[in-house]
């Protein structure tokens, strides 16, 4: 078996999920965010980051790893840069249909990358390797009767989930508070609006049960949606479409997912929400949106059944098997 480090940040969201699971040491680093506009933190950050690169060479230093395993995001710029600095292989891995930032600049670093699609793969030739986007199995395993306990629903209207990632979206919690007296008129909501984004004043609403985020209960959540509004990131999306709930996405002009997005819609999985940053008009729209004919069932040509879908873990681990056996070999034998 492998002994597992996970490398994350002090204060994420990251921390309280993988801290506890047993079998996983996690170690906090510093790290930057990446933006793509401009923030006076911009000025601080390449610090942080380097500040987590020296961090990251201490520990790696010390744990001697036979392989460092990156999923993209902000953090993995200082863990990719103190690996290469101490010589230990990194696989990568990319879930969107384009390489984000971090992944970009990972990449000179980078012994493979896996990715989900094989127009990823090819932008980042030769070392891309399309794996698939390895989901979790226990979002197969969902109860609708738990789910809706979960939330407090009777199960008498149709339930409307948002989920916006693990730290939520600001412009889609937006839209559906603002949308919330119509919406609850048809559907029970319930909304995953992330860390930090309670609304205490809203606590009590009938048909409305807000939550931080959801770990080991989100299953039963999915289980119990019968529409989805989301801004979510791709992971999220990929294990939404492999669930075969309808969706409604936002999508910003700007937005770095906006082609995963657009691929979802153009197969027939979801509808787009199209962001003007005016929460009303949004809620408008979005309304005007779902009294139309939801978003078709998917086909079994975009998405995998559950059982292919869940083969992609082990197709991902035999990758980096594959990629670092001439190095790893000489370790596991001693």
């Amino acid at each position: 078996g492998w002994d597992i480090h996970y490398i994350g940040t002090k204060k994420g969201i990251e921390r309280s999920l993988i801290e506890p699971m047993q079998g996983v040491t996690y170690h906090a680093v510093s790290s930057g965010k990446l933006r793509r506009y401009f923030d006076w933190q911009n000025f601080t950050d390449p610090f942080r980051v380097i500040a987590g690169a020296f961090q990251s060479i201490g520990i790696i230093g010390k744990l001697k790893p036979d392989v460092v395993f990156s999923k993209g995001g902000f953090v993995s710029v200082p863990v990719v840069f103190g690996a290469a600095i101490c010589g230990v292989p990194v696989v990568m891995h990319e879930s969107d249909i384009t390489p984000g930032l971090a992944n970009k600049l990972c990449k000179p670093f980078a012994k493979s990358i896996c990715t989900t699609f094989p127009e990823c793969a090819k932008l980042l030739a030769p070392k891309g390797v399309q794996t698939g986007t390895p989901l979790r199995a226990q979002i197969f395993s969902g109860d609708r009767a738990r789910g809706l306990k979960l939330a407090g629903f009777d199960g008498g209207k149709p339930v409307l989930m948002m989920i916006g990632g693990s730290l939520g979206a600001q412009s889609v919690n937006a839209v559906l508070r603002a949308a919330l007296p119509e919406l609850t008129k048809k559907f029970d909501v319930l909304h995953v609006c992330g860390k930090g984004n309670l609304d205490a004043s809203l606590v009590g609403v009938p048909g409305y049960r807000q939550f931080e985020y959801l770990s080991d209960e989100l299953p039963d959540a999915f289980a119990c949606a019968d529409i989805m509004l989301s801004r979510a990131g791709s992971n999220s999306l990929s294990e939404l479409m492999a669930l075969c709930i309808n969706q409604h996405l936002e999508y910003l002009q700007q937005d770095y997912s906006s082609s995963l997005f657009s691929a979802a819609v153009n197969a027939g999985t979801s509808d787009l929400i199209f962001s003007d940053y005016d929460p009303r008009r949004q809620a408008a729209a979005f309304l005007s949106q779902l009294s139309e004919e939801p978003a078709q069932t998917l086909t079994a040509e975009f998405v995998r059944n559950p059982d292919a879908t869940l083969s992609l873990s082990d197709d991902s681990l035999q990758a980096v098997l594959a990629a670092f056996d001439a190095q790893a070999a000489p370790t596991q034998s001693s």
